[in-house]
C-alpha cells in the first residue's frame, strides 16, 4: 500500500512540474562539478585578487583557483599586434597585470562566495566563485582576460568563442600559451622585463593568439 501512494505521487509530481532539459542539464553540469567536495562548506568572506584567476581569503587562510579558467600570470606580458614590423620591440601590454585589475575590480569590497571542487596544493583549493551574484570566472572569460581549461563548461567556451571573435582583451593581443609561459619563464617576479618575454616568443612551440603575419592578412567584413 506504502509503495502504491509514494509511485502516485512521483507520478504526479512529474506531471504538475514538469522538468526543462535546461534544468536537466544545469543539474548534471553542477552535480559533476561538485560531486567530489559535496560535503565541504563554501568559502565565504572578503577576498583579495592575487592575479587574474586566484583569490586569497585572509580570515581563513585559504587561497582559492578559480575554476575551469587560465589567466596571465602576474609578471608575463604581451605585445600589441598591430605594431610596424619597423619597430624593435613592438608595445609591451601587461596581460597579468589586467587580468588582476579586472578581477580586482569585480570584486572590489564585495563579499566572495566560492563551492569549492576540488583540493590543489596544500591550502589551495579550485572552486566556483561569485560575487555580486556573478560567477567571476565567467566574467572573466567574456572580457577576454582569462581562458578555459578543458574539460569546461558549455557556457564557458561560448563565452571564450564571443571574446575571441570580438578580440576582447588577451585576444587582441600577441601571446605565448600560459603553459608554456610557466614552464620557460625563469624569472616569475614582478621585475621581468618585457624583452624576456619576447625572447621566449621568438622560440615558442605554442602561441595562444595568431602570429602577426595571420592578424595583418585577416580578413576585412564587408557587409557595412
Amino acid at each position: 500500500m506504502r509503495r502504491s501512494v509514494a509511485v502516485a505521487a512521483l507520478l504526479l509530481i512529474s506531471v504538475t512540474y514538469p522538468g526543462k532539459s535546461a534544468d536537466l542539464v544545469e543539474s548534471s553540469r553542477a552535480n559533476e562539478a561538485f560531486s567530489a567536495t559535496r560535503d565541504v562548506p563554501p568559502i565565504t568572506g572578503r577576498a583579495s585578487v592575487i592575479s587574474g584567476d586566484t583569490l586569497w581569503f585572509p580570515q581563513l587562510g585559504v587561497r582559492v583557483r578559480l575554476d575551469s579558467i587560465d589567466a596571465c600570470p602576474l609578471p608575463q606580458w604581451a605585445f600589441d599586434p598591430t605594431a610596424s614590423g619597423r619597430m624593435p620591440l613592438p608595445a609591451p601590454i601587461p596581460c597579468g597585470a589586467l587580468a588582476k585589475a579586472w578581477l580586482k575590480r569585480m570584486v572590489g569590497n564585495s563579499v566572495v562566495i566560492c563551492a569549492p571542487s576540488r583540493y590543489r596544493a596544500a591550502g589551495e583549493q579550485t572552486a566556483r566563485c561569485e560575487a555580486r551574484g556573478r560567477d567571476l570566472a565567467l566574467e572573466m572569460l567574456r572580457v577576454g582576460w582569462a581562458r578555459t581549461l578543458v574539460p569546461t563548461d558549455p557556457e564557458y567556451s561560448a563565452a571564450q568563442r564571443y571574446a575571441r571573435s570580438a578580440r576582447y582583451g588577451l585576444w587582441g593581443t600577441y601571446v605565448l600559451d600560459m603553459v608554456e609561459w610557466r614552464r620557460n619563464a625563469i624569472d616569475q617576479t614582478t621585475r621581468r622585463r618585457p624583452i624576456a618575454d619576447w625572447n621566449i616568443l621568438a622560440e615558442r612551440k605554442r602561441e595562444l593568439t595568431p602570429p602577426f603575419a595571420d592578424w595583418r592578412n585577416r580578413q576585412r567584413r564587408t557587409d557595412r
